[in-house]
């Protein structure tokens, strides 16, 4: 009995439909991990700094799964790919064609031949730098059957290790997806030495039954999500196996008691995401996220107060007020998300004396090494150090932190942005930590996203111990 390649894309498929944030994602790339699926598909680069350190944070704290990337179909797409994920412990480049005749010319505005030209390029680029290759055949159910075979057979011979059938359409029968994999196994060279996967939409609510077909036809990999997607849900697809994986020849390694808590927690991640903003007042109508939703220079006081209390904090009538008249300097410039107020309560509320100062740090970390971080912080003129190793340097830092506090501090959020361009570019980090109830938020600013995250944290413990204090 073969044991199935589960790959999960919940963190692929959340991509601008779940506002996930930064501490979210890693979450749960670390619940996945934890229930040892095969494969974590990430949502493709989008060229951000932010994008860049998530991708490189998840390669660094993962330990069993595969970390596969999608690579853009342009010249340096796969050396941009493969330098965020080199450091994982299993990497694998994964590039996604389109092959219905409409969906290459709206896509990469090419000719069949062509398509065939850059399939065997990239495919030859990813093969070279990175040992496992996913060559994802999008609308394949759509395509012309005689360039389906040689779009395959050209990645085949490219180097990639996986070929992918995708359902993209969400149209096609278990006995139709079937058919479509014994004809190719039987026409294409080669095709039974590479991992075989499908990607079966669930649009007309077959995705199941087609997955319990394609393992029996000898389909090596399923693609699943674990958020609400037109992709089948991994635990459908975990108990049809457990329950049926005698009749096709295939079992899988997922504890279903560990599998059920862990997948409740991602699906209440995800779906706390999906249920739009509720309304904070006046006539606006709330959208799904933080950023789309807006305050102007017109949202009066209680407005601006209400949208700080649904962020999770509790402020002070003095607080409010330094809030709302720092939101209304930014206001007369442009519209102000949720996200945006948020990194004004950090900035402007609850500012007191600094219990703990920043002295130094020392971060250890690399592919080879366990991330370590070394902090000293100063407290009443004297120094106090902490040494500790975490799942990457933010975590070993975080965790160094704590070891100086002798406390625990519960991370409601972690969020990194840019707030400069080019090279030299500061970044801002935000941590909000939880403390009998209340939300402490802290911010950082620097051109290391470490140090901007160490001063963050350091920020938002000052606010608790001075409270705690008071």
């Amino acid at each position: 009995m073969k044991n199935l390649i589960i790959s999960d894309m919940t963190l692929k498929q959340a991509q601008g439909t779940y506002d996930l944030s930064f501490k979210e994602k890693i979450e749960i790339a670390k619940l996945l991990d934890k229930l040892k699926v095969s494969v974590i598909e990430l949502a493709p680069f989008t060229g951000s700094k932010v994008d860049a350190v998530l991708v490189k944070t998840i390669c660094s704290c993962i330990k069993n799964s595969v970390i596969s990337l999608p690579v853009d179909l342009s010249e340096n797409g796969v050396a941009q790919a493969y330098d965020l994920i080199k450091n994982a412990r299993k990497p694998r480049l994964q590039i996604s064609v389109p092959m219905s005749t409409v969906q290459m010319e709206y896509v990469c505005h090419k000719k069949p031949d062509k398509m065939l030209e850059m399939i065997s390029d990239v495919v030859s680029k990813a093969s070279e730098v990175c040992c496992d290759v996913d060559f994802v055949a999008t609308d394949a159910t759509r395509s012309e059957p005689d360039f389906l075979r040689k779009a395959i057979q050209t990645a085949i011979s490219a180097g990639a290790t996986t070929v992918t059938l995708c359902d993209t359409a969400g149209e096609c029968t278990a006995d139709e997806f079937v058919l479509l994999i014994t004809s190719l196994k039987q026409e294409i060279e080669g095709l039974s030495n590479v991992k075989l996967a499908i990607n079966a939409s669930n649009n007309l609510g077959l995705a199941v039954s087609t997955v319990l077909a394609a393992v029996k036809a000898g389909v090596d990999e399923i693609k699943t999500a674990s958020c609400r997607s037109d992709a089948p849900s991994l635990e459908s697809v975990l108990k049809i196996i457990r329950a049926r994986g005698d009749s096709v020849g295939a079992g899988v390694d997922v504890s279903l008691t560990e599998f059920q808590r862990a997948s409740r927690q991602i699906e209440w991640i995800c779906d706390a995401k999906a249920v739009s903003v509720s309304s904070l007042g006046g006539d606006t109508q709330a959208p799904d996220t933080e950023d789309s939703y807006s305050l102007n220079k017109f949202t009066d006081l209680n407005t601006v107060s209400d949208a700080v209390v649904s962020l999770g904090y509790d402020l002070s009538e003095e607080d409010i007020q330094k809030v709302y008249e720092e939101f209304k300097r930014a206001a007369e410039k442009k519209n102000i998300s949720l996200r945006e107020l948020d990194a004004i309560v950090a900035s402007s509320a609850m500012q007191v004396p600094a219990t703990y100062r920043l002295v130094s740090y020392v971060i250890n970390s690399g592919n080879v090494i366990s991330s370590t971080a070394n902090i000293l912080l100063e407290k009443d003129g004297k120094n106090i150090a902490g040494v500790c190793i975490g799942d990457g340097p933010i975590d070993a830092a975080f965790l160094a932190i704590e070891q100086i506090l002798g406390h625990h501090y519960e991370l409601d959020d972690f969020r990194i942005r840019s707030v400069t361009e080019g090279r030299e570019a500061i970044g801002n980090a935000i941590v909000k930590l939880k403390a009998d109830g209340k939300v402490y938020s802290g911010t950082g600013l620097s051109t290391d996203i470490i140090g901007a995250s160490i001063r963050a944290y350091i920020s938002a413990v000052n606010k608790i111990v001075f409270e705690q204090n008071v």
